[in-house]
């Protein structure tokens, strides 16, 4: 009777991590295309500051009120600075920069390659063990995400070129960032590692965006800017990292980052909602196989 319970709990615990990494991908996906529709409006590195200050000053009243106390060991001071550094200056500034120059849609199918990423450098490190089964399931994924990306008129041509490479970069940042941060998740909590480099990771941008924030006219702003930089400040760099780094905590790097292929399907699927685009044939198929690639993954 006691080996039942303790089994049926871990699926029950196992069940819960896979709802939160669905909600958290449904939150990231929605980042593209408020992305997108903001910085249109407000320079990369002002949105960037902005977003990652909000955040920060955020974070920072949560741990008042909660009076938490943050001890760290001497021997990962290096690593929580190395994180920082990823989470700001390099993946959401670049990720920032690179949107103003592509799509939502290219976005979303970018770091939808996370789970690859994360593979590799996984399988390079011999930070994980890739058996057969997880990389097949990753690789059907992958292959769903490229039908309905291609079938959506994806242009991977000169005119967004660069923002496609400096997505590549930052999809990288996104994967260290996931691979290193589950040391540290481990050993702290998600929330204590989540929080420690959002806000190291804002007071490493301030050198770079203070003058931008000083100089900006922030007169044409509207109602509608103000909810996407709260979004994005608040819904993404706070709560959607949390999730993320709990997840870390529960599962593999690599069963937490196949979940990044559902973002091209959620972005998409919100794109249909926003902009009343039909469903095609091809978007069902690609989205089905997609999702077979993730539970597939999952057995690995």
């Amino acid at each position: 009777m006691q080996e039942s319970t303790l089994i049926e709990k871990f699926h029950y615990q196992k069940n819960f991590v896979y709802s939160v990494l669905l909600f958290q991908q449904l939150i990231a996906s929605g980042t593209h295309i408020i992305a997108k529709v903001v910085v249109k409006d407000i320079d990369p590195v002002t949105l960037t500051a902005l977003r990652s200050g909000i955040a920060a000053i955020g974070l920072l009243l949560i741990i008042l009120i909660k009076r938490t106390k943050f001890r760290f060991q001497k021997e990962d001071y290096k690593s929580i600075l190395f994180l920082s550094f990823l989470a700001i200056p390099v993946n959401q500034f670049l990720f920032l920069l690179a949107i103003k120059y592509t799509t939502p849609t290219n976005a979303s199918l970018l770091y939808g390659t996370t789970p690859a990423v994360v593979l590799l450098i996984s399988l390079v490190t011999g930070k994980e063990r890739v058996n057969w089964v997880k990389g097949l399931g990753v690789v059907v994924a992958f292959c769903g995400i490229f039908i309905i990306v291609f079938e959506r008129g994806i242009d991977f041509s000169s005119e967004y070129a660069i923002g496609n490479l400096l997505l590549f970069v930052a999809v990288i940042a996104w994967a260290l960032y996931t691979i290193q941060g589950r040391i540290l998740i481990l050993r702290y909590g998600a929330f204590t590692t989540s929080s420690i480099t959002m806000i190291f990771g804002a007071i490493m941008f301030i050198p770079i965006g203070i003058f931008n924030v000083a100089d900006f006219d922030y007169s044409g702003l509207t109602i509608g800017h103000w909810g996407g930089l709260f979004y994005l400040a608040m819904v993404t760099s706070i709560f959607a990292y949390f999730l993320w780094y709990y997840a870390l905590g529960r599962i593999a790097a690599t069963k937490v980052a196949v979940f990044s292929n559902l973002q091209p399907i959620f972005t998409t699927i919100l794109a249909i909602v926003i902009l009343g685009q039909a469903i095609s044939t091809v978007f069902i198929i690609g989205g089905s196989i997609a999702l077979a690639g993730v539970v597939l993954a999952q057995f690995g």
